[in-house]
């Protein structure tokens, strides 16, 4: 769908998108420093972010919230379990795995959002977004293999940023056909509330101490929900008003880039020659493939 621009927007959404590139590039990092087991970062993530925005989500969508069916709030809350899954995996990666390898992989996620659309709504692939995808993918194998010669565990922490590509996809799928017909408002408040409470029982069935962690643990929690999710996350969400969905997922793209030079700067870990290379075949692969799907959704918007 084409962006709209009869409203103008507050801020330049251009400047928009590099403010939540900057923002979502800190999390791995901050997972990094973080001293709490990986469930117990997600939940408070979550957990913080549902707090913060449920007061705006219900004054905009609290119609909305009781209009919508059971079907769409069982739907919106298997979106939140997708969304719980793909921290909670993606977060266990970065103890793995080095921030290089865990980012550039999770970030294959739009090459399973395809694959989820043409298994599921039978949405078909062109042959060039095709070749995008096949070349991301052997950079997720140049990636695979190097990490494998440097051991079981590095190669373990792959297959977890795998696990949480897949499972965002999940989210966004559902988040996809559910928007058609639910406000944001409505949909935001039963999948983040699911997705924290999920979180939160199975840290509890784990027996994960929720308390105490030292001062630094806190404001990284803080960070996680209110820099990373409502800053990054939520200011992508806001840009598809104004400007095309294809100019988003390339700019996100960055966020990989900006990881791994916080890793190097912040702590001394600096990808390796097969990590640059996988990572590059990636983005490459990447940027013709979002590329090429989202012109070929243009058209068939507009024909």
């Amino acid at each position: 769908m084409p962006a709209n621009t009869t409203t103008k927007p507050w801020i330049n959404p251009y400047l928009a998108i590099l403010v939540g590139v900057f923002a979502v590039s800190f999390s791995s990092i901050l997972v990094r420093l973080c001293t709490a087991p990986p469930l117990v970062i997600a939940a408070y993530r979550l957990v913080f972010t549902f707090c913060f925005l449920a007061p705006f989500s219900l004054a905009g969508g609290a119609v909305a919230l009781r209009g919508m069916t059971r079907r769409q709030l069982a739907l919106s809350a298997a979106s939140g379990v997708f969304l719980a899954l793909h921290f909670v995996t993606w977060f266990t990666s970065l103890r793995y795995t080095s921030i290089a390898s865990s980012v550039v992989l999770v970030t294959t996620q739009p090459l399973f959002v395809v694959l989820g659309s043409y298994l599921f709504f039978r949405e078909r692939v062109s042959r060039k977004a095709l070749y995008g995808g096949l070349l991301a993918l052997t950079g997720s194998v140049v990636i695979g293999a190097t990490d494998f010669q440097l051991g079981p565990r590095a190669f373990i922490g792959d297959l977890y940023a795998l696990f949480a590509a897949v499972m965002i996809s999940g989210y966004l799928l559902l988040g996809r056909k559910l928007r058609a017909d639910v406000d944001l408002g409505g949909y935001i408040f039963v999948t983040y509330g699911a997705s924290a409470l999920t979180l939160v029982i199975t840290a509890l069935a784990c027996q994960l101490p929720f308390s105490p962690y030292p001062g630094s643990d806190w404001l990284i929690f803080i960070a996680l929900a209110l820099v990373c999710t409502v800053l990054g996350h939520t200011v992508f969400n806001w840009v598809l008003r104004y400007v095309p969905a294809s100019v988003v997922s390339v700019s996100v793209l960055g966020e990989p880039l900006g990881a791994i030079l916080w890793a190097a700067v912040f702590l001394g870990e600096n990808p390796t020659l097969r990590q640059g290379i996988g990572g590059g075949l990636i983005f490459l692969g990447l940027y013709l493939f979002t590329r090429v799907t989202a012109r070929s959704s243009q058209t068939r918007v507009t024909a």
